[in-house]
């Protein structure tokens, strides 16, 4: 059986593009033809090198216009998600290059119509498709608990969770996220913008929309923990009685009542007050109705007992083995309900 083959770009190369430059280079189903970086360090550098693998023959470069004028079926946009820069995303479709994006924007959003626009009306001009992609907002938030559904005869809420236990699982974002601050001025001034619910606006519509609702509003929750003795970390130390956890609760309403809920709990290792989860990093779904479900999303635990958070590399993962449904999809921004159900290619070989 002749397997078609997509060409693709890979933009940036942090945790999550190299997770999805090494499916790319390892999948026969797709050809990387390119590679954008903006580490001076690694341009130059053979995409193999970057990620672990055999040299393939494709150079990074920091050649924005090399890349735009490449010939592609697909660019991988894994920019940083703190500044998604949507006029190269634009560029990138207009050039007739697909986009999937784990950077976003993740639509449709009734929050964000200017960049909706924007993003549609590039894809006209390149007859090209986009699709905005991740573990959360992406998955674990719509499609996963949307499928879970069709497992329940009533349902009367809709909980994602998801943990991360950020001494385990160390990351750049615990200082920037106020890890270590003042709890009642983090409080006062959360460094995650109470309105952030709104970048994650689509995955909640897609859940009501698939159980044939409507979110009526979106109310914001936010509450921290206190860490009972000092805690070190690979960033640096969290003094006693300073942040050493933080819970975020976003709830959709639908006929007065709460429909989804999402939490996120940020820990820095247990020795806090309150303690609210103890569990490993993961994604849980509870759908409460009839039947009551519960399904939990993890990692296999590594030798040493540990529960890795995979979270990162998902996000790109997701997005590479949508490459093929969204270069085949017709122009436009292209959701989960468009795709289908995916059927993720190249997966099984020696």
């Amino acid at each position: 059986m002749t397997q078609k083959t997509y060409r693709v770009i890979q933009w940036a190369t942090g945790v999550v593009g190299s997770a999805a430059l090494k499916y790319f280079i390892e999948n026969p189903v797709t050809e990387l033809v390119g590679v954008y970086v903006t580490n001076p360090d690694k341009v130059g550098v053979d995409a193999g090198d970057l990620v672990g693998l055999p040299k393939t023959g494709v150079l990074a470069t920091d050649d924005i216009e090399a890349i735009v004028a490449m010939d592609a079926d697909c660019v991988l946009f894994a920019q940083s998600m703190m500044t998604p820069p949507l006029d190269m995303v634009c560029r990138l479709l207009a050039s007739g290059k697909n986009v999937v994006s784990p950077a976003g924007p993740f639509l449709p959003n009734k929050w964000i119509p200017d960049d909706a626009a924007r993003i549609d009306a590039a894809c006209k001009e390149g007859n090209s498709s986009f699709h905005g992609c991740g573990i959360h907002p992406g998955f674990s938030g719509d499609i996963l608990p949307i499928t879970l559904s069709r497992l329940m005869s009533r349902i009367d809420c809709v909980e994602v969770t998801e943990v991360i236990d950020k001494l385990r699982n160390p990351m750049i974002y615990t200082e920037i996220m106020g890890f270590g601050a003042d709890c009642d001025e983090l409080l006062a001034n959360p460094r995650r913008s109470p309105e952030t619910y709104k970048f994650f606006y689509s995955s909640m519509a897609m859940i009501a929309e698939a159980l044939g609702k409507e979110i009526e509003n979106v109310t914001v929750k936010f509450e921290v923990s206190k860490a009972r003795n000092d805690i070190v970390h690979p960033h640096g130390v969290v003094k006693a009685g300073m942040c050493g956890g933080q819970h975020y609760e976003w709830t959709a309403w639908v006929a007065g009542a709460p429909l989804i809920v999402y939490h996120f709990y940020w820990q820095l290792g247990t020795d806090l007050e309150p303690l609210w989860e103890q569990g490993e990093a993961m994604y849980r779904v509870r759908i409460h109705g009839d039947p009551p479900l519960e399904c939990t999303l993890m990692g296999q635990k590594a030798e040493d007992g540990r529960q890795p958070f995979y979270g990162l590399p998902w996000t790109g993962i997701v997005g590479c083995t949508a490459v093929p449904a969204v270069c085949d999809a017709p122009p436009g921004v292209v959701s989960h309900f468009d795709l289908g159900v995916v059927k993720p290619q190249g997966l099984v070989r020696r």
